[in-house]
């Protein structure tokens, strides 16, 4: 149960597999609906085992029946159990209704799980905090993936009612309330500490508003074949240290720093010298040979009186810049560049190079001011430079990530890594998008981008390819953050990362046997 699966899936797929399991393995709803309902009740006693009152919140679909299998389960055990729901499902039954999840009343296989709750002596009553307050956990059985629009009414206040009540939630499946495929919240969404995910991982539990919803995330596929999935895509990947093995292997003995790659780094405007130094310290500590910086002429020197290893040139112009090119393997364009004229004028050479590049700050503004593709580049956009990009606004992009990353992919070609919780990485085909789910808010810092341009920028210098480069080196960057992050998220400084960074990527190199 511990063990996440690579392949995150769309809603939609989940269910055809759902379907599939049964007219092609035959594994019944109902099966599936039983061994889910175990699974879950299996986990609550094992992570909290000093729970004895316990409340379930169920909903009238399939995630509803889950719960009254976990919730009959329970009873039999003897813990004290109490089923809620929304609505008076007894005068449902009599009066049915139809609500934002459907009818009030559940159908189906979720209709006999309900019985059989009832059979056992349960009753199912109105949700309300009070109820919930008496409890010492809640499951969170409301909404599963198939929740398009936000609940309303009593739906919406039972969700609130969950988050209100102080008491630790266990969501099954998905946090109700939460999209499945983008990971955005429809209205209000549970808050929960743990989340049970069957059969394939849901995408959106991942990404933008998904991790802070989810709390751990564990999987179980109730045994469900791998079969299900034969000929599905899946929407996104999760970028580990097992699919990143093999991009980078160990040295020759008689490798020399042009063999490790050169980087160029283009920025530092008046007063940004500290973006640029950032950019040149992580290329470093992330493997490249040689480091170069093309910077405002105003603080060359300093850059290279604190850092030695950094050759800082001060370039007043773009002639002044083009003897730079070409001695580099990969350009870093952007952090500290500013928009004006200097800045322009560099951003226009670096263009003209003919060198891969990875685009990143104000170089992505003055890409979004006058659009253009290339397939040999990386753009690094956070959401509202994605925006710009775009020409939408950042809640559009935060709305479907996963859509974003690869419009700008489409537009602008390359690679995009649209950074932000759960960071994803798009080319513009219709192959799978990559999602890292490692780092954490501590990254939320001053110079934290400008780590990640340089790791990426030295990859892509020791020659990987674009979308190799991004995978790694955001991948490394977010470890990176973890590592700092062990002794608190708050206070992180983007150069707490260095060091970390060099552990990581020395930490997957392949050795020969």
């Amino acid at each position: 149960m511990e063990h996440l699966p690579e392949a995150l899936y769309r809603a939609v797929d989940t269910r055809a597999a759902d379907q599939r399991a049964a007219s092609e393995h035959g594994l019944a709803g109902g099966v599936l609906m039983e061994r889910a309902g175990r699974t879950a009740f299996a986990l609550l006693r094992e992570r909290f085992p000093r729970a004895r009152r316990i409340a379930v919140v169920c909903g009238p679909g399939n995630n509803g029946g889950d719960g009254y299998v976990l919730a009959r389960l329970a009873k039999e055990t003897g813990l004290a159990v109490t089923v809620l729901s929304p609505v008076n499902t007894a005068g449902a039954q009599a009066h049915p209704t139809t609500t934002t999840a459907g009818t009030a009343v559940p159908k189906g296989d979720a209709a006999a799980a309900c019985a059989a709750w009832h059979k056992g002596g349960g009753t199912v009553q109105v949700v309300s905090v009070e109820h919930l307050q008496a409890c010492d956990v809640i499951v969170d059985a409301l909404f599963g993936t198939g929740l398009e629009r936000p609940p309303e009414g009593a739906w919406h206040a039972a969700i609130e009612a969950m988050n209100a009540s102080g008491r630790p939630v266990f969501a099954i499946d998905i946090p109700s309330g939460l999209h499945a495929d983008s990971g955005r919240v429809l209205g209000a969404a549970v808050r929960a500490l743990l989340t049970l995910s069957f059969i394939g991982l849901k995408a959106g539990l991942f990404t933008g508003q998904g991790r802070e919803h989810s709390g751990l995330i564990l999987f179980d596929d109730l045994g469900v074949p791998d079969a299900v999935f034969t000929g599905v895509t899946p929407l996104a990947q999760r970028i580990t240290q097992r699919n990143l093995r093999g991009l980078l292997t160990a040295r020759v003995r008689h490798a020399h720093k042009g063999d490790a790659g050169r980087v160029l780094v283009v920025g530092g405007q008046p007063g940004m010298s500290g973006a640029v130094r950032l950019v040149g310290e992580a290329a470093y500590r992330a493997g490249a040979g040689l480091v170069v910086l093309a910077t405002h002429p105003v603080h060359a020197a300093s850059i290279s009186a604190a850092r030695p290893e950094l050759i800082a040139y001060g370039v007043n112009d773009a002639p002044a810049i083009q003897p730079l090119f070409s001695g580099a393997h990969a350009l870093a364009v952007g952090p500290g560049l500013g928009q004006g004229e200097w800045g322009r004028a560099l951003w226009q050479a670096a263009l003209a190079a003919d060198k891969p590049l990875i685009v990143d700050a104000d170089a992505l503004n003055l890409l979004a001011a006058q659009p253009r593709s290339r397939a040999d580049w990386v753009l690094t956009p956070h959401p509202g430079e994605a925006a710009r990009l775009l020409g939408v606004s950042v809640a559009d992009i935060q709305s479907d990530r996963f859509s974003a990353a690869r419009a700008i992919t489409q537009r602008y070609g390359g690679v995009c890594v649209l950074k932000g919780n759960g960071t994803l990485i798009a080319t513009p085909d219709e192959s799978l998008l990559w999602l890292c789910d490692r780092g954490n808010p501590g990254l939320a810092t001053g110079g934290s981008g400008d780590v990640l341009t340089g790791v990426i920028a030295a990859l892509l210098a020791q020659g990987l390819a674009p979308i190799e480069a991004a995978r790694l080196g955001v991948w490394a960057h977010a470890s990176a953050g973890d590592r700092v992050a062990a002794s608190g998220e708050r206070g992180i400084l983007a150069s707490d990362l260095l060091s970390p960074v060099r552990d990581v990527i020395n930490g997957i190199v392949t050795h020969a046997a």
